[in-house]
């Protein structure tokens, strides 16, 4: 086997962009993932117009739009019913497409690019070497048939989700205490009233109700709790089903609808991390710290992100002097830090009932801010119709 320059754990949207950069560059990677592709992944199912522009960048988004429905703006409504449309202009658009679709498109690119892929392959913890004092990760160990194997390269992108097996092994991150949201969502067929090319978001009362079209006729439909009584995540779709049904706004809407499958339900969602690597290896993706998906822009952090950590990287092997970790660590701050101060305030308005009421209230005679805020999310500019 030829020798690896980088090895990249998890083959998400930030792990096969990563390697499709990298590799790009001329060098030589190899990406592994637990899972065989293509594979379900819980998500709003939306690329923001800032996602999708990245992507073009990257020429691959010819292959997404193909068979993703154009998303033309958001709508958001109150819990007192206040409702707002924000459409983007004539010119820019996002997508809808199901991540397993998204995930797998991207990562045949990366095949395509020169990426050595492994699939079905359970990353245990990194593998950390010590020498002339100097201690960094050199590569991870995984299960093999007859035990633990260690695979090296001298840069290590871990993009392993919010989970990361790597970030929390290495005390690089962690679960808040505070916010503890989980979401619970899954496809419908025969959703009522839903507006083509539209997403939605119904905020509420401690919990938020995101919808959008997908292709193939049925519609995402995902539900952010927080704090759930004790035992009803055991019973996800009666809280997602409870969540549609009782919603003034949305209950008719899905009086008829089906649910496709079993709910996915992930959480808690917070992930915080303390840096964004250590020696010999770099966090991207959900795996750098996962934020609150209310804004819907979470898949641009993780394409951002992933440029970020590959540039990082790349130039850290031209140059072992680099101190990868605190340039990625810096870069990302300068790259997210409005976004991550627009979160947390979004976050602490909906964990405020009274702040709820008094939001609702005011976006009913003057919606101009909640455009601004649909605009700010989606990276775009949005017009009020």
């Amino acid at each position: 086997m030829n020798r690896t320059d980088v090895l990249i754990i998890g083959a998400g949207p930030a792990g096969s962009i990563a390697a499709l950069l990298l590799a790009r560059a001329g060098l030589r990677v190899r990406l592994l993932d637990r899972a065989r592709f293509p594979r379900h992944k819980l998500c709003g199912d939306t690329l923001n117009p800032g996602a999708l522009a990245m992507v073009r960048q990257f020429g691959v988004a010819h292959r997404i739009e193909a068979a993703a429905l154009p998303i033309r703006g958001m709508v958001v409504t109150g819990d007192d019913g206040t409702e707002i449309i924000g459409e983007y202009d004539a010119a820019t658009r996002g997508v809808a497409l199901p991540r397993r679709d998204l995930d797998a498109l991207l990562l045949e690119t990366a095949i395509d690019a020169g990426v050595e892929v492994d699939e079905h392959v359970t990353v245990l913890a990194p593998h950390v070497s010590e020498t002339a004092g100097r201690v960094r990760v050199d590569g991870v160990e995984i299960a093999g048939t007859r035990g633990r194997l260690r695979l090296e390269a001298p840069m290590t992108i871990a993009a392993d989700g919010r989970h990361s097996r790597l970030a929390f092994a290495l005390g690089l991150a962690r679960h808040p205490a505070r916010p503890r949201r989980w979401a619970i969502g899954a496809y419908f067929e025969n959703v009522a009233g839903c507006r083509a090319a539209f997403g939605e978001m119904h905020i509420r009362q401690d919990q938020y109700i995101g919808i959008c079209p997908v292709p193939g006729g049925l519609t995402n439909a995902c539900v952010v709790v927080s704090d759930p009584r004790a035992g009803a995540i055991a019973d996800p779709p009666a809280l997602l089903s409870s969540a549609l049904s009782h919603d003034r706004l949305l209950g008719d809407r899905f009086a008829s609808a089906r649910m496709i499958g079993r709910p996915t339900v992930i959480g808690p969602l917070a992930v915080d991390t303390t840096r964004a690597g250590v020696d010999g290896l770099l966090l991207a993706g959900d795996a750098a710290g996962f934020i609150d998906p209310m804004t819907g822009d979470g898949l641009r952090f993780a394409i951002k992100g992933a440029e970020l950590a590959a540039d990082v990287a790349r130039r850290s092997i031209e140059n072992p002097s680099v101190d990868a970790a605190g340039e990625l660590t810096r870069r990302r701050a300068q790259a997210f830090a409005g976004k991550w101060r627009l979160n947390r305030a979004l976050r602490r308005l909906v964990a405020s009932p009274r702040a709820i009421a008094l939001a609702s209230s005011a976006a009913r005679l003057w919606p101009l801010p909640v455009q601004h805020l649909i605009a700010r999310a989606g990276d775009t500019n949005a017009r009020l119709v």
